[in-house]
Parts: C-alpha cells; sequence; structure tokens
C-alpha cells in the first residue's frame, strides 16, 4: 500500500492548483487524511479489529487534516452510523484490502465492508470494490486488458478512453463515480509507476486522491517504486503511521 500513500503524498500539492501536463517531477510532501485513513485501514486487518472504532481514533489522533465535511462530523458522531456518501474516500482507502486478500470473493467482500461504515450508497461501495479488484489481479499477475475487462464488465464503468481523451475536458469531482474509472485508466495507460501516478496527477482532478488509487494498483503491477521515493515517504511518516506501514508489508509480502 506504499504505493498509494506515495501518491497521496505526490498528488497533495496539485489538489488546489491542478495540472494538465506530466512535465513535472514527483516530489513527496504532506500526507493528507489519504494516508491515515489507508493505514487506519490496514490496522484494522493486521488486527481483524473493528473497521469504524480504527478510522475515527486514526481520524481524531490526526484531526487536523483535509477530511470531508461528511466524514468529518461522522468522526466526531456518538454512533457509527454510515452517511449514505458516494465519494471517492472509501476507493482511496482501501488499498490494503487488495494487498490482504487473495481471493476475488473475499477483496470484493472486505472491500464491501470497509466502504460501508461510512460509504454505503451503492456507487461508493462500488468504487471500493473496484479498486481493491484491480489491486488484486494485478498483484496476482493478471494482464492489464483482463483488469480493463473483468472491472469494466463487473462495475460498468468506462475503461475503453485513454488519458488523453479524458483529460481536456476533465474537472475536480470527489465522486467515486466520476474519479475511480479515470484513476484505473490512468494506471492502463502507464508503463510504469511513476508515470501511472502522473498521468493520474494531469488530468487535473481530485489528485492526491486520484494518485493514491492509482498508486496503488500501479504498485501491485508493476512492483517496482524508486527507492528515493519510498525512503522519502517512510521519512514524512511519523513513526506509529510507519511501524503500521512497516508490519503490514512484511506480514502480507508486499513488493515494491
Amino acid at each position: 500500500m506504499i504505493g498509494a500513500i506515495a501518491g497521496d503524498m505526490i498528488g497533495s500539492p496539485y489538489e488546489r492548483y491542478p495540472i494538465k501536463n506530466t512535465d513535472f517531477d514527483l516530489v513527496v510532501s504532506a500526507f493528507t487524511d489519504d494516508t491515515v485513513l489507508t493505514i487506519a485501514i490496514a490496522h484494522s486487518i493486521l488486527n481483524e479489529a473493528d473497521i469504524a472504532t480504527y478510522l475515527k481514533k486514526f481520524a481524531e489522533k490526526y484531526h487536523n487534516l483535509p477530511y470531508g465535511a461528511g466524514f468529518r462530523k461522522w468522526i466526531w458522531s456518538w454512533d457509527n452510523k454510515p452517511y449514505n456518501s458516494f465519494g471517492n474516500g472509501s476507493a482511496m482507502r482501501v488499498s490494503p484490502v487488495g494487498f490482504a486478500y487473495d481471493s476475488v470473493e473475499d477483496v470484493l467482500h472486505q472491500a464491501k465492508q470497509m466502504a460501508e461504515v461510512t460509504h454505503n450508497h451503492p456507487e461508493g461501495i462500488k468504487g471500493a470494490r473496484a479498486t481493491a479488484l484491480a489491486i488484486c489481479l494485478a498483484r496476482i499477475g493478471e494482464s492489464k486488458e483482463t483488469i480493463r475487462k473483468e472491472i469494466a464488465d463487473r462495475f460498468s464503468y468506462d475503461l475503453d478512453r485513454t488519458v488523453e481523451e479524458i483529460r481536456p475536458n476533465y474537472s475536480f469531482d470527489v465522486t467515486c463515480q466520476g474519479s475511480v474509472p479515470e484513476s484505473i485508466v490512468a494506471f492502463l495507460d502507464s508503463n510504469s509507476w511513476e508515470d501511472a501516478v502522473k498521468k493520474s496527477i494531469s488530468l487535473g482532478g481530485d489528485a492526491d486522491t486520484m494518485a493514491c488509487i492509482t498508486g496503488g494498483i500501479a504498485q501491485a503491477y508493476y512492483k517496482k517504486i524508486p527507492e528515493n521515493i519510498v525512503e522519502a515517504v517512510r521519512n514524512k511518516l511519523p513513526p506509529d503511521l510507519r511501524e503500521i506501514l512497516d508490519k503490514f508489508n512484511n506480514k502480507f509480502n508486499c513488493e515494491f
């Protein structure tokens, strides 16, 4: 899942200042809520712990990050009722599921469980399941065309587009249905982890979250992230988050 976290950190400066090309360097900046919630999911998997409880605990600890309005209200609520969101937050935090589970059935089930504690709208669940399944299929060595067909057929996403076709008219969109397919296309259109993240950011949308989604899939497929980026990511993480990341990578033999 370090590929997803790196995508978040690299994409974060471009959320407010979108870019419509790939002519930029990959610079690891500060982490956002995407990283914290991704690690919260990893922690819940490692400890077989309640998802909602740990999403709240991690968000409360790192409360100054740019959480969505609905999620921020949920953090401080007395109950754990979902709020019918179809925002892309469910997809950006799901990468640990794709790395931890091996069967399609388990991945789809666990992604739904992870999403619906907050994002119980069908599109919110679909975005999480599509992202997790793409990661799983990439990790076990399926081809891009197999991944494209499986995700398109199962979730009715239009993946028969290219980044060049999407980019000119694409704008900021925080919904699953308006950003997850485009993030997957950025991976399908790429030739390396770095290229995938650049292409995702270059769409000019919700850059940190889209690069987080794309970066997780690209890590699973290419299994190679530049060492300088891995080291910069680790150095940016607080010790508690870094410890969970390391435990997760070691337990599930995540390649990068």
